[in-house]
């Protein structure tokens, strides 16, 4: 009788973690596997304009081959961000230095019983201090001087395109500020009807081609840094004996977050809202393990697509909504 009170807790347990996993399960089956992945350029770590379609801010980039000081270099003066620890200035520290051991000899000579020598040495001493403070002086300033002439100008553009309208409308070239972020290395762009109808179709066919677990379709579609997080997503699920497969997304809401260029490189981030059904099935006997392939799911995520100006769209990051 004891044991079997013991052990029910135990079944309690057991019951409630998989009653978990099946909850979890098909939230992850989605191309990208829940997480947020990728580069959006010097705004990888930089979270985009709310939209009504996501108004909350998404979560931080979990992967990236983008680093913090290759995307944002002037950064460390945004709210929430680590300033480096500035280096000792090696003009105070030699300066320090000098002062210290003149002003040690001329204490030692006075100590010493040198009398009206040791007077005079001390005399020459703060002479000596004096003339080296001075030499040094000139020695900082001329540093800084030239650190402040190598050090480029902070540029101050508008910032990138914030155009919270629907994905259904055509966009015009209205523009505005992203705030709370400072000044963006980049310039707005002008995104279109075209552009939006390109956005829905790429999200049908990533998807498509992770359920099909067709690379090189990805690869066609995708940046390579996203085939690259695509292909180990895969290759995770096939080592567990399971296979994701996806139904048909339809796009419920859209709306674009921002768009801005840097050099040849175009980004354009859109919020999107959709509906797919999802399911994990064991890859061996093809047994739905988790989800439903003909219940429709909703997701929000946030999809960054970039191009070379002229070339086509591909997509460089999926952010998921917090």
């Amino acid at each position: 009788m004891s044991m079997m009170k013991s052990s029910r807790p135990a079944r309690l347990a057991m019951v409630a973690a998989a009653a978990l996993a099946l909850s979890v399960g098909p939230a992850l089956a989605q191309a990208g596997k829940g997480k947020s992945m990728g580069s959006r350029g010097s705004q990888t770590y930089s979270a985009p304009p709310s939209t009504q379609t996501a108004p909350n801010q998404p979560r931080p980039m979990e992967r990236s081959v983008t680093q913090p000081q290759q995307a944002q270099p002037g950064a460390a003066n945004r709210p929430g961000q680590a300033t480096p620890a500035q280096a000792p200035s090696f003009g105070k520290a030699l300066m320090g230095g000098l002062l210290g051991g003149f002003l040690g000899a001329g204490l030692f000579s006075l100590l010493s019983g040198g009398g009206l020598g040791g007077l005079g040495g001390a005399l020459m001493m703060l002479l000596q201090i004096a003339l080296v403070a001075g030499l040094v002086f000139l020695v900082i300033s001329f540093f800084r001087r030239r650190q402040q002439q190598q050090q480029p100008a902070m540029a101050t553009p508008n910032g990138p395109t914030v155009l919270n309208r629907d994905m259904n409308q055509p966009i015009g070239g209205g523009a505005g500020n992203m705030g709370g972020f400072g000044a963006v290395a980049g310039r707005p762009i002008e995104i279109v009807g075209d552009d939006f109808n390109t956005f829905e179709r790429l999200l049908g066919e990533v998807q498509s081609a992770y359920s099909r677990e067709d690379i090189g379709a990805l690869r066609m579609i995708a940046t390579p840094e996203m085939a690259v997080y695509f292909d180990e997503g895969l290759s995770d699920t096939a080592a567990q004996g399971k296979v994701d497969r996806f139904g048909e997304p339809k796009l419920l809401q859209g709306d674009l977050a921002e768009a801005w260029a840097e050099g040849e490189d175009e980004y354009a981030t859109v919020a999107m809202r959709f509906a797919m059904p999802v399911a994990t099935l064991d890859r061996a006997t093809q047994k739905v393990v988790s989800g439903d392939l003909n219940a429709p799911r909703e997701f929000t995520e946030i999809w960054t697509f970039r191009r070379v100006r002229g070339g086509p769209w591909a997509l460089s990051a999926i952010q998921q909504t917090a």
